[in-house]
This record gives structure tokens, sequence and C-alpha cells, in this order.
């Protein structure tokens, strides 16, 4: 309560000298695919109250509302702002008229925007239907709605806790006439996810309909299928007040966040939440004649404060990363962290204008690695969704740190980051063993190296600042592991596979090796070490000839349709976050004219004052961080860094207002005022520089007879030494490798590269020689994505596993399968099969059946066996399944035809869209 009550009088008694939040139009982003909502809330808070159009689970309606819709569901409390994937939703409530149903055809209800209305902590929409205006404002925790029923008759309020996202358990309790406690327990994108409620209305109202799996006598409905109207008569012009108060934890924590709002005066709270948000937007102000360029920074300042939400009671109490409840002492603890994207600018920011919340944040980071194991990756919700890649909670931290942010364990927040980087999961374990990840370690290898080498760096800070050499030089060293994916020759970062570059390779290329992204976006994520990125090219001139390479080759990419690469200049992609530093780095080789060039060029055509004014999702705030930073003329190019990267101020003058009361003028003349933080200068520590591993080439990973290998290194004056794993008499330990090497056996080699006293860790590569000399002739197309070496990929006997993003698997989309192999010569045969793969959510799916021939002459096939599929296509666990057959025959050629799904069905998130089929090895015994 002492929590609360302190910042409602803040914000009563405070008065402010401009109105920022009038501004804000929250619309921005609702349509195109910045997936942002336009509903009420306050900064950061628990609550985000805002209609439902979109209940499909589709990408575009991730937030539950799209601009382009015309018809509302429902009114529910939480929502993502930006995200790319779809959770949250939760209590949805509609007023209707009339016979109540709870069929969302028919109690949904269209809607025009000429009617409808948004601005900060406010929304409004008359619903068509029923002829309902509906008024919505929120404190921060609790969600407060104003009906207007423009007829006569009986008015209804639907709660439908079967909305959007799979209901796990509901509970209804009736308190009174007035007052029902809810508990939601749902399974999305957060696979366990606890939402408590209080819902009090001002007036009585009745149950006139219910859908429940039980009732008991003390009105407790219970069930996965739940919903009850909530009636009574109302008078042309009546109006209905409804308070829904939140909690993660209890019934009880939901009752005590209800005191947020004591009273049923609807216009009190709405010019409240007003005040909190003027109060957080006034901490950078911008001067501008230009009414859109205001809307749009303002907006986008108030995107950035849409989220971390405060995840507590007014108690302190929270559910953790264990399930449990806990008591936050000394902070506020927070959820939604969109990490990947905020690490970049997002977080920097709050370094820069809401240091107690960077210390909460960090706090709760905490918290979480000490009831879950882990730093979080991608937290909702007291869930981990693993989503994204990276431990870029160490980026937050070590920022923190380094700017001097106190308020958290430092030794504690360093513990559990090198904890974080120290396990084996996610290529984490060959990326320590080798110095890089592989296409064999794990999918998305190329991201997770350069991501993983970032992370480290800024472990390397903490340990510095805490004074553990060796903790710093270890994973300095491992900051550099992206100097092993990059190809001196070419000038990219890209995929290694068996010891090798992966081939063919196409720059432009989106595919599995990256994470959204192509060659062209990874290559210059090397913010921890810029100096050393420019010296691989070789200097400055070259430098700068690859940037404006990229950003003046074809707006155009190749490989995977990637809905996040958008806002293309060249290969440069604003419309998702890896590109976001780039335009910054001419600084660093003295061009700061095309930092400004490009970064105001973004500035003017990417972001607009319209529905669909921003060019990708809004991911929690990052895209707008962006915004906010670049219009102020300063980016954080590399968190974990005091320094920041400067460039002409878009507006005429910006004056940032610190946490300690002092300030910051900001013009195209310069700086004045406090300058201490966008001033700061960074002295790194010399280190030893790594020597990249070697590189191991080959035709194929496996062969018939003989192969040649060859290895190189980036230094041609490098010494090279290789090993045979099956060292014998024959085969001495380590060779000085002089020539290319044939092999006439399955064989695994290793190899290193010394240079002076230094060496490079062990690469190694494995090759096998084939069990037969069969061939075979695929008629079907493989998607070109997914090859799996080629046609002999199927009869090589190198067996996928699982993870198909490694590349082990061929893929089929929109058409049957169909393959002969030849043995060569007439063959006695005993067993036949073939290994399928199925992903649902990847639209990966089981062939319907296959079938098996066999054949002579390679002309008439006589069918042998036909085996129906028997995988469940809703089973959303990865399957590999065995389609095999004993046979008692002799042919030389064997057919192989495997029926594909065929169009996905309703259920499928990709309803309408081409299934695979992913096929590996065709077994013959």
């Amino acid at each position: 309560m002492r929590i609360f009550l302190f910042s409602i009088l803040f914000i009563t008694s405070t008065v402010f000298s401009q109105d920022f939040a009038k501004h804000v139009n929250p619309f921005i982003g609702t349509g195109g695919h910045g997936h942002t909502f336009p509903g009420a809330t306050v900064p950061y808070g628990m609550v985000q109250l805002s209609p439902d159009t979109r209940i499909d689970g589709s990408w575009d309606g991730c937030s539950g509302y799209h601009y382009s819709d015309n018809l509302i569901y429902g009114f529910s409390h939480t929502h993502l702002n930006g995200t790319g994937v779809s959770d949250y939703g939760d209590i949805m409530l509609m007023p209707t008229m009339g016979e109540p149903s709870f069929d969302n055809k028919i109690y949904s209800s269209t809607f025009s925007h000429d009617n409808e209305r948004a601005s900060a902590g406010f929304y409004s929409v008359t619903l068509d239907k029923h002829n309902i205006d509906v008024r919505l404002t929120a404190s921060t925790r609790v969600g407060f709605h104003e009906y207007t029923f423009n007829e006569n008759g009986q008015a209804n309020i639907i709660l439908d806790l079967n909305h959007r996202d799979k209901l796990l358990e509901g509970r209804i309790r009736i308190i009174d006439d007035k007052t029902i406690e809810v508990l939601r327990r749902s399974e999305a994108w957060a696979r366990d996810q606890y939402v408590y409620a209080r819902i009090e209305f001002n007036v009585p109202l009745v149950i006139n309909k219910e859908k429940t799996n039980y009732k008991s006598e003390e009105k407790i409905y219970e069930g996965v299928e739940l919903a009850l109207s909530f009636s009574k008569q109302v008078k042309k012009g009546e109006k209905i007040l409804v308070k829904v108060s939140l909690s993660p934890t209890s019934y009880d924590g939901a009752k005590l966040n209800s005191s947020e709002i004591k009273h049923w005066d609807f216009g009190k709270i709405k010019k409240e939440a007003e005040s909190f948000w003027n109060k957080e937007l006034s901490k950078i102000e911008v001067t501008s004649n230009d009414k859109d360029k205001l809307a749009i920074f303002y907006t986008a300042l108030y995107h950035t404060m849409m989220q971390p939400n405060i995840a507590q009671d007014l108690d302190g109490k929270y559910r953790g990363r264990d399930n449990k409840i806990h008591t936050a002492e000394g902070f506020d603890y927070y959820t939604v962290f969109s990490l990947w994207d905020t690490f970049r600018g997002a977080h920097p920011l709050y370094t820069l204008i809401d240091k107690k919340r960077t210390s909460d944040y960090i706090n709760t980071f905490i918290k979480q690695y000490e009831q879950g194991g882990r730093l979080p990756v991608w937290e909702l919700a007291s869930n981990e969704t693993d989503c994204m890649i990276g431990y870029h909670s160490v980026s937050v931290i070590a920022d923190a740190m380094v700017k001097g942010i106190k308020g958290f364990d430092y030794e504690k927040a360093f513990e559990a980051s090198k904890a974080s980087a120290m396990r084996d999961v996610l290529g984490l374990e060959a990326y320590k063993k080798n110095g890089f990840i592989s296409i064999d370690d794990d999918h998305e290898s190329v991201s997770k190296t350069v991501e993983y080498a970032y992370d480290d760096w800024c472990i390397a800070q903490m340990a510095m600042l805490l004074g553990k050499q060796q903790d710093y030089q270890y994973f300095m060293k491992r900051s550099q592991s992206w100097k092993n994916l990059f190809d001196s020759e070419i000038g990219f970062i890209r995929p290694k596979k068996n010891g090798g570059w992966d081939k063919p390779f196409d720059p432009r290329e989106v595919n599995n090796n990256f994470t959204e992204g192509n060659a062209w976006q990874y290559t210059f994520f090397v913010p921890q070490d810029i100096k050393g990125m420019i010296e691989v090219y070789g200097g400055n001139e070259k430098f700068e000839s690859k940037l404006d390479e990229m950003f003046n080759s074809e707006s155009k990419t190749t490989g995977r349709e990637q809905v996040d690469v958008t806002g293309l200049i060249g290969q440069y992609a604003h419309g998702n976050e890896p590109s976001h530093h780039m335009a910054y780095l001419y600084n660093y080789i003295g061009k700061p004219e095309k930092t400004k060039e490009k970064v105001h060029y973004i500035l003017n055509e990417f972001y607009k004052n319209t529905p669909d004014g921003l060019i990708g999702n809004e991911d929690c705030g990052q895209m707008s961080a962006w915004y906010v930073l670049s219009s102020m003329g300063i980016y954080s190019v590399t968190p974990g860094n005091t320094e920041w990267s400067k460039t002409t101020p878009y507006f005429d003058k910006v004056k940032v207002n610190f946490e300690n009361g002092k300030q910051l003028t900001i013009t195209k003349k310069g700086m004045k005022g406090y300058l201490k933080e966008l001033l700061a200068k960074y002295e790194e520590e010399k280190i030893n520089k790594i020597i990249p591993v070697p590189v191991i080439e080959a035709q194929s990973k496996s062969f018939k007879e003989k192969m040649m290998i060859e290895i190189f290194s980036q230094n041609p004056n490098d010494e090279i030494f290789y090993l045979f794993q099956d060292a014998s008499s024959g085969k001495p330990a380590w060779m000085k490798y002089t020539n290319s090497i044939e092999i006439s056996s399955s064989e695994k080699i290793q190899a290193y590269v010394k240079r002076g006293a230094e060496y490079s860790n062990p690469v190694s590569a494995q090759f096998f020689k084939k069990p037969n000399n069969y061939t075979i002739d695929i008629k079907s197309k493989y998607n070109p994505q997914y090859h799996a070496g080629g046609e002999e990929g199927l009869i090589d006997g190198i067996f996928g596993n699982e993870n198909w993003r490694k590349g082990e698997w061929q893929g089929y989309q929109s058409q049957d399968f169909e393959a002969i192999i030849d043995m060569q010569k007439e063959t006695k045969i005993t067993k036949l099969g073939a290994n399928f793969l199925q992903d649902t959510r990847s639209w990966i799916l089981m062939p319907t059946k296959v079938e098996f021939f066999i054949s002579k002459d390679n002309k008439k096939f006589t069918k042998i066996a036909s085996i129906e599929n028997s995988t469940d296509p809703k089973e959303y666990e990865t399957v590999i399944k065995n389609f095999s057959t004993k046979v008692k025959t002799k042919a030389r050629y064997i057919k192989v035809k495997a029926f594909n799904f065929g169009k996905l069905p309703e259920w499928h998130q990709g309803f309408g869209g081409d299934a695979f089929i992913f096929i590996d090895e065709i077994i013959t015994n």
C-alpha cells in the first residue's frame, strides 16, 4: 500500500510545464508490421487494456490488434508491444445487448476508425452492433472500463476465459453481485502463465448465461471451457463501469492491487494516467514546429516505456521463475524482457533516463538466475520462452556497471553472467571448445557465434571492473571468436561445415545459419572489436568500401522469405535489429558525414505519423529507441562501453532531464550542461589476439573411392599441423601440412595453426567412405535451403537428427517425393526404409503414406509395400519416424514415393500454406 500511495501523491501533486502526452499517437505501428496496440496503459504498467481484433495467432495479430481490421472481439487486459510471437490477451470482457452468446462470431462487433480515439492512457470506440460506447483507461495494475449503452434493453458483459490462447485452468468465484474473482492459467508463447483478477462492477449484475465444466454450490465455476455473462436492464444512455485488477500471485494480490482505484471517477483516473505519462515523457524535451515529428518522437518514447512491465503486487509479492511466490525487497520485479532486441538501444536509453528501473531490471535478472538457474533470454510472465539467441542479459548488466549504476550486487550479477556463458547448450559446448559454432553443431551457427562473442566481451568488462584478471583474459579471448568465421578472401563472416566453408555461399541468402538475416547483416556485428574488424578488411578505405557496398547493393534478399527483414537500404535492413548500429560505423573511419546521411535518411523515411509508420516490428521498444536516440544525435554502438557514437541531431533542440536533477541540452552546434553521461571515454586493456582456426576443405563429407583434402590458413605464412584421429604407426600423431592429403577410408582429421609461439584452437572434420556404390535419381525438386549436401545426401550413411536446421535433411514443399536408387546390380533385399521428420510448427509434416517399389530394368516397377502414417499432425514435438518394411526379394532398382500432407489445415497457424516433406536417409538392407 505504501508504494501505491507514494506514486499517487507524487503524480497528483506534480505540475508539468508542458503537455508531452498530447503528442502521443498510439495508432502508430498498429498497421503494417509494427505489431503495436492502441489501448490504455501507463508507463511500465501491469495492465495493457486494449481491443482485440485478431484472435487467430497470426503474425500481424501478435498484439491482438491490427489497424486493417474492422471487428472487435473484446477488450482484454494484457498485450505485447510489437513482438513477433503471439501471446497475452488475458481477462477479456465484451459488452453486448439482447440474448447473450459465447460464440465470438456473435458477441463480436464491427467498428469504424471514425469512432475510435486513442491517447496516452486512454482508448475509446463505438461498437456498431449494439451502439455501445466504450471508454478505457488504467492505473498500473487496474483496468477501468466505461460502457455507455445507447439503447434501452438488456445489457450483457461477457467474460470469456477461452479468448485467444489455450486455457489450462480457469476459475471464477462469485463474491457478490458486484464482485468476482478470476484465475486464468493459460498456455501460448509462455507455456504456463498465471493471471489472477478481481472484477468489480459499479452496479449489481446477474448471471444470465454460463459455460463451465464444473459449478459448486458456493458459486465457483471451474474448467478449461469457461465463460459467464453478467446482465442488467438498462435505459438509453445508462453507463456500467467495471474495474479489473490483476495479480500474478493470488486472489489476495488482485484484491490488494484493486486499492489503486478506490472510486468510480473515470475522468480522474484518465487524468492521472496522462500525468503519469507526462512525468515520464518529460525526461526528454524536443523542440520542433513540425507536429508530425513531435508525434513520432513522443510516440517512440512512449513505446519504449510500455515495457518491461511491473510484475509484483503492491506488497512486493511476485511469481518467480521457479513458479513460487517471493517478495521483492529493495527493488521492483518486472517481466517482458525482449533482450535480443532491446539490449541494442532500449536498455542503453534506460541507462540514460531511468537508472532506477535499470537497477530493478538487473535485480530481476539476478532473482531469475537464482530461481531458474540462468539469466533470462526472452522472459515472459515468469516463463523463459528461449526465443532468439545469445545471453544478452549480460549486455544490460555490463552497460549498467561500466556506467556506474548502483543498486544491485555486482558480484552476484557477474556470477550469474558467467554461469549463463558456461552452459553446454545451444552450440555453447562447441563454441567453447572450438572457438566457433559450425552448421554441424547447431542451427543459426553464424549468428550465435558472433553474438556469443559480443556477450563474452561484456562479461570481460565486468571482470575487469571487479579485478578478476583471469576471467577477463578468458572472456576477452572468447570475444574474438568472430574471427574464426571471417573469410578474408571474400570479406564476409560466413558459415562453416565439417571444418570448412559451407558452399555454395550467397551473402544475400537468408537461411538457417543466421537469425532472421543473412551474411551482409551479420558480417558487421562485431561491436566489441570495431578496430579489429576494420583491420581484417585492410584498413579504413577498404572498410568504407564494404559499408558502401552494403548500403548500395540491390535491396533484395535470396533464400528463405523472412518477414522480419524489411526496411532495406541495399542489404541494410532497418526493420530488424542486427542492422541497427551499422550506419554509425562510418564514424569509426572518419566519415561522420556518411553516418549523418544514413541516419537522417532512416529517420525521415522509415518513421511516419501513420498506423503503418514503423518499418518493422516495434519489438518491445527497440525500433522506437533507435529513433529516440538517433534523433538526439547519439547511439550506443557497443553497450558495455561508456562511449556514445554521435551524429547531427534531428531536432533543433533536445533537453535531457536526468534523475539527479541535472540537465543536458543538445543542439546542432553541440552540447552543454551535464556532459558526464555523453562524453565518457572508453579505454580497453591490451590483450593477446587469437590465431584464427584453419579451414579444412574437401569436395564433400562422403566419398566413394578416394578424396583429396586441403587445409588453409588465413595467413599464408602460418604453419599448419594435422592429425588423423586413429593415429597408428603408419600415421604419426601431428604432422606438418605441406601438400594436399589423399584419403581412401573414413577418417577424422584435426588441424591447428601455429604462428610464431601462438597456436589456434584445433578444428576437426570427419569424412565417410560410402558403404556402397549406389546412385540415386531424385524425380522431385528439393528446396535449395534444405539440400542435405545434394542428391547423394540421402544415401551417404549419415543420418540427420531432430535439429533439422543444421542442414542434414532434404525438404520438399508443395509436392510429393519420388526417387529411384540404382544398386548397380541385382541384389538380395531384406529390408527397405526411409526416415522422415515432423516439426508441425515449422510446416514440416509426415507424409500421409510411403510406398516402395522394385524393378530389374528401371522400367517396370512392382509395388511391394505401402505404409500409412501413424504420427498425429498435431504432435508439436519434433518427431523422426522410420517408414520401413521387411521384404524377401531381389532387384537392382528401388523406387520410393512419399505423399505430401498438402495444405495446412485450419487449426494450423499457417492455415492454407503448403506443407513440407523432410527426408534424410533411404535405407536398403
